[in-house]
Formats: C-alpha cells, structure tokens, sequence
C-alpha cells in the first residue's frame, strides 16, 4: 500500500460540493481509503484568464494499492466525470485534482512529475497541506512540509495554538496498532503530539508510527504482550527511553470478541479481561500517574464501556460489565489520589464500528440503530477525538469523569 497527497481545487459551481463529492468518488469507484482531508481555503486564482472566480482549495491524504500513473488516471478520471473540459492553460474549472506526493518517489516523465514540480511554492497547496502532514518529508529537498511553509512566510510556529493544542506534549498509548488505539495516535499527532505507541505486531505498528510522523510527531514503539508478559515489562521497556509523559492511554484490551476469542471458555475470556483490561490498567495508570506527579502533571484515561454501569444480557455483558465497571470504578478513585496534579478519565465507547462491528450479524445492525439515537455506528476517530479533547487545556478543570462516546444512547 502506498500513501499519496493530492490537492483539490474548484472555481465553478457550488465549489464546496464539488470537493466534497469529488473526495467521494475516488473512495467509491477505486481502491483507494481516504486517511484525513485538510479544510478548504479559499484563494485568488493564480493566472489563467482574467476575472475568473476564486478558487476553493484542498489536501487529501490517500492510502491506496494504485500505482503512480494508475493513480493519476483515476484523477484524471473523476475531473472528466465531473465536467472538467480542458481549455487554455488554468482556465476556470468544476474540479481539479493533481497528485503532488506518492511515497518517497521522485519521477520526472511526461505527464507526471513527482513530486509536484510547483508544490513548495505555492500558499493554497503548503497550508492544507500543513494542516494535515506537516511532518511529511518532500521528496528531494530534505526538508518537511512544515519547513518549506516556515521557509516560503518566514514564520515558525511555537508553542501549542488552535490546530494543535497538544504540541510539546508526550503521550503513550497503548494498543495503539489497530482500531481505536490507531484512531487514537493519528488523530494526537495531528493535534500536535509526540507519542510513544505500543503494541505487540512489529509491522501493523510501525505501520501506524509511520502515519504519525507524516504528521509531524515524534514517535517512539514498544513492542509488548501485556497478557502473557504483564504490564511490568511494559513499564520497564517503557523506562528505558528516558521519556517524560505528560498523557497515557490504556487503551490495550483482550480480544474475545474476534479472532480466537470467541473459542474461548467464559472463565478463559475473563481470566484474559482481567489481565489485560483491568490488572495492566490499574499497573500501568499508577506507575505513569506517580511518574507524571514528580514531573511535569499530566492526564491518563482508561478505556471503559458505556454499559457497565448499566447491563447488558448475555455473558458478553456479563464479562465486560464486571472488567470494565472496574475500570470507571478504578478511574474515579485514581483521580481522587492523583488529584491535583494528574487528571485521570475513562473513555467508555457504545457501538464502535471496530473489527467486531464490521462484520456483526443484521440483527445486532438492526440493534445498533434501534439503540442510537444519531442512528449510525460510531467510528474509532469518535473516540479518538475525545482522547485529544480530554489531553488538551479545553478540559483542564475536570477529572474523574466518564465520557460515554455512544452517539447518545441512554441506558435503563
């Protein structure tokens, strides 16, 4: 799989739907996963006619199997599907897609430059694309986005600011190769943080430290199995980096829903909850919040279940009401110990569209949005987004809380 940018523009029609839709059909009609989008800018064109409307103007950041000229093809495509009608040079257009970064490829053929010739010079392609790779290496020039943009206005951001409330702060999280712990980290980098990720398959999290960094962060990995080696040796690998958190995320749980989980004996499946969701937890919140209260103070959330404190039937219910009523319990009374120099929260997810929802059975679908009243599977971004809400000064007069991110369920 490889990673692509590609810039979006329009001048004609309703420009902001035209974006929108055109972002659509690649994901539709092409292999091709759209990983973030910046927002759109609005700019004055840049030559072509005169008196030509003004441009909206965008980055998108693609995960795709397509090679460079099947890429490009595919967005030569779309503009076509799309109206586009190609007239003299940087004429008003309906949509206009070029590819400006495929991988660490550097091509020079006729009809594709990569990367794109024009890309470090203009202000309507650096800004989104700060927004959403500032860490990303230009192919060629040893500089990252975010260098070629302080180059090009002579100014260098410091500090944290709107877009990146986070910046200067390291975070861990735990289980951070898949689902919601990858959400997770992709969504802390962008809001500015360094990261130390753990996770126990070597390839699936280098994969997702490799995201982070084109986002600019720094990331260390720890590759651990809290199951069968405990949290301790976590802790200890952890120590030998000699980084300072400022946040940890509990977010490594065991699996008995997928996979080899659901061959499980019930008390197999417990055993495996009280490892990894509840024991680790617990360890692993204490040993970082004492740390994080020597030092600079900081935030740890724990990964909950909004109907733990409620019930659900069935032993599924049943072993996660038990492990994760521990976790809201444990939360509220570490937030009580480490007060007030480390907050401490739980995140309890509802219907999360993870490894398990994608494939639940119609009856559980007919459950979800029957129970929901956004009427929709939440995402692993949902719960990411809370992660970066609860780090940042935004919520710095709460703790003990419970977030429930379940699209507004209530429970009897």
């Amino acid at each position: 799989m490889a990673i692509a940018l590609v810039a979006l523009g329009s001048n004609l029609g309703e420009r902001a739907d035209q974006l929108n839709r055109a972002v659509e059909n690649l994901r539709s009609q092409f292999p091709i996963r759209v990983l973030q989008r910046s927002g759109w800018i609005e700019t004055d064109p840049v030559g072509g006619p005169p008196g030509q409307p003004p441009f909206l103007n965008g980055v998108v950041e693609l995960e795709t199997e397509l090679k460079p000229h099947d890429l490009l093809h595919a967005l030569l495509t779309v503009e076509t599907a799309m109206g586009r009608v190609r007239t003299v040079v940087n004429a008003p257009r309906t949509v206009d897609l070029d590819l400006l970064i495929y991988d660490d490829l550097i091509l020079d053929e006729p009809g594709l430059c990569l990367p794109h010739r024009r890309l470090t010079e203009r202000f309507f392609v650096l800004i989104p694309l700060e927004q959403i790779g500032s860490g990303v290496m230009v192919p060629g020039t040893g500089l990252t986005i975010a260098e070629h943009l302080a180059k090009l206005t002579g100014l260098k951001p410091y500090g944290p600011d709107a877009q990146r409330p986070l910046r200067g702060k390291t975070i861990v999280v735990t289980g951070a190769s898949t689902g919601i712990g990858r959400a997770g980290a992709l969504e802390l980098a962008l809001a500015g943080a360094d990261l130390v990720l753990h996770g126990r398959n070597s390839d699936r999290l280098e994969g997702v430290a490799l995201l982070c960094r084109r986002r600019g962060a720094k990331v260390h990995t720890l590759l651990a199995n809290l199951d069968s080696e405990g949290p301790k040796v976590l802790w200890d690998r952890f120590l030998k980096l000699d980084v300072i958190p400022e946040g940890w995320i509990n977010n490594a749980g065991a699996d008995i829903l997928t996979g080899s989980g659901p061959g499980l004996s019930f008390d197999e499946k417990l055993e495996a909850l009280w490892r990894v969701d509840v024991r680790s937890t617990l360890e692993l919140s204490r040993l970082a919040g004492s740390l994080m209260v020597e030092k600079k103070g900081g935030v740890v959330i724990n990964m909950g279940w909004d109907q733990a404190e409620t019930g659900m039937e069935g032993d599924s219910g049943t072993l996660f009401g038990t492990t994760k009523g521990a976790v809201v319990m444990m939360t509220r009374a570490l937030a009580a110990d480490l007060a007030p120099k480390v907050r401490v929260h739980c995140v309890s997810p509802g219907w999360i569209k993870t490894k398990w929802g994608e494939h639940a059975p119609l009856a559980w679908q007919e459950r979800v949005l029957r129970e929901t009243p956004l009427a929709r599977w939440g995402t692993a971004e949902d719960v990411a987004k809370a992660f970066v809400w609860l780090m940042s000064p935004a919520s710095q007069y709460l703790t003990g809380q419970t977030v429930r991110v379940n699209g507004g369920a209530i429970r009897a």
